[in-house]
């Protein structure tokens, strides 16, 4: 019933937050899968994550937990969280080397009796049948459970006989240190956990650049590096960098290739911002951020919007020649009016043709936005520039280019016929074909 009544990832989550809360502990929800993908690749399972490089994890952690606390105040942040590097606690046994000399001992033979007496010594093999087994000796556990019963317990055998107990010749204590050692590009690394909600991942980084370079202040020899999904976004931006400018190039190419004229690539080349308004209207509409998927979208809109506007223009050059060739016919030079007659005889033959590729659009990527299954979330990115862009592609085919086909064509051309000599009529016929 619940799922019937519109359940969301959004909703699961908050209802989870509800549930689960630990003082200390921040809830960060992602996809299993997700989450191990992201892990191998950046280290990061979170949207958003922050590294700290330096040379001294207490300071570290310190500057980690600033940067916790910034990050909170940061709109967006649904949780942050910076690991506790220094948490654990250590047995360190560090021998004294003055009582050692005293008692003619090494430090080999105090190292010899911890292995033996604390982390245990295979003195021996049993058999049994076809299998071997390592006999391990070491004090019991009552006398290995505090530094206290080691240091008064545990005894190391003097050169000259006797014994003298660990805690004479060697300090022992429990100290705090790290749980664990992250190293990255040979410098000590931790890490914070940050993880967004309702807002674009750039646009979110932005502001947490911003208000961390605003508010902490790294010691130096130390640094902040932005990582996790983030790093993604920035190497596709940098890709994306080279194939939009490439793609566009190959669009002009390809119609020059075509045309064999600079006019008519460039009105096809500047009317493509008009057929991506209605993408970027769309989008706006559904809520959508800018990603690869939606550039990829876009993409594949420049590529419709130009073979859309390259079969538009053909219709126009064949409508303009059979004007021409009628005016030379009557002998009289070619107007404005008959331009004009021109394109709404080549704009109306493009009619059904257009409306038939806008529907067959239409009918393959419409059903997409109402899918809800693995993946929906990329293809429903893909197909809402192209939805909305063959919205506005329709009105720019039919309107927009056979209008500034209009203007640059009539741009010299008379009102008004004339009558002109057989001879006048063929140089002017012969100057518009060239132009």
């Amino acid at each position: 019933e619940q799922w019937r009544a519109g359940v969301t990832i959004d909703s699961l989550k908050a209802e989870m937050d509800k549930a689960l809360q630990f003082p200390g502990v921040s809830n960060a929800w992602t996809m299993p899968i997700r989450a191990r993908i992201d892990m191998l690749a950046t280290g990061i399972r979170t949207p958003v994550g922050v590294k700290v490089f330096g040379t001294d994890l207490g300071e570290m952690e310190k500057i980690a937990r600033q940067i916790e606390a910034t990050l909170r105040t940061v709109p967006g942040t649904s949780s942050a969280y910076a690991e506790r590097v220094i948490g654990g606690y250590y047995l360190d046994i560090v021998p004294d080397r003055e009582a050692l000399g005293r008692y003619g001992l090494a430090i080999g033979d105090v190292q010899d009796v911890i292995a033996t007496a604390l982390g245990g010594q295979t003195v021996t093999t049993t058999v049994e049948g076809r299998e071997r087994y390592g006999v391990t000796i070491r004090y019991p556990r009552d006398l290995r459970s505090n530094p206290q019963t080691i240091a008064k317990d545990v005894e190391v055998s003097l050169p000259g006989g006797g014994a003298v107990p660990l805690g004479e010749i060697a300090k022992v204590q429990l100290t705090r240190g790290a749980t664990s050692i992250r190293t990255e590009n040979g410098q000590l690394t931790t890490y914070i956990y940050v993880d967004i909600n309702g807002r674009d991942l750039g646009g979110y980084v932005a502001d947490a650049q911003k208000a961390v370079a605003a508010t902490v202040k790294l010691p130096p020899g130390y640094s902040i590096g932005w990582s996790g999904q983030f790093e993604y976004l920035q190497r596709a931006e940098a890709r994306m960098k080279i194939v939009v400018p490439v793609t566009l190039l190959i669009i002009f190419l390809l119609l020059f290739l075509n045309f064999r004229k600079l006019t008519e690539t460039l009105i096809v080349m500047l009317s493509l911002p008009f057929a991506l308004v209605g993408g970027v209207w769309l989008m706006w509409w559904l809520g959508f951020n800018i990603s690869v998927a939606v550039a990829v979208g876009f993409i594949a809109l420049a590529g419709v919007a130009a073979e859309t506007g390259v079969v538009m223009l053909i219709y126009l050059e064949q409508a303009l020649a059979e004007v021409r060739d009628k005016c030379a016919r009557e002998s009289r030079s070619l107007t404005r009016a008959d331009l004009h007659q021109a394109i709404m005889l080549g704009a109306v033959e493009r009619v059904r043709p257009k409306m038939m590729t806008v529907v067959a659009i239409m009918a393959g990527l419409v059903p997409i936005l109402w899918s809800t299954g693995t993946g929906s979330e990329v293809m429903q990115r893909i197909a809402v520039p192209m939805i909305g862009g063959m919205m506005s592609s329709t009105v720019l085919t039919l309107v927009v280019i056979p209008a500034i086909y209009g203007l640059i064509k009539g741009w010299h051309l008379p009102t008004k016929f004339v009558s002109v000599s057989e001879d006048e009529m063929e140089s002017v016929v012969i100057r518009e074909a060239a132009e």
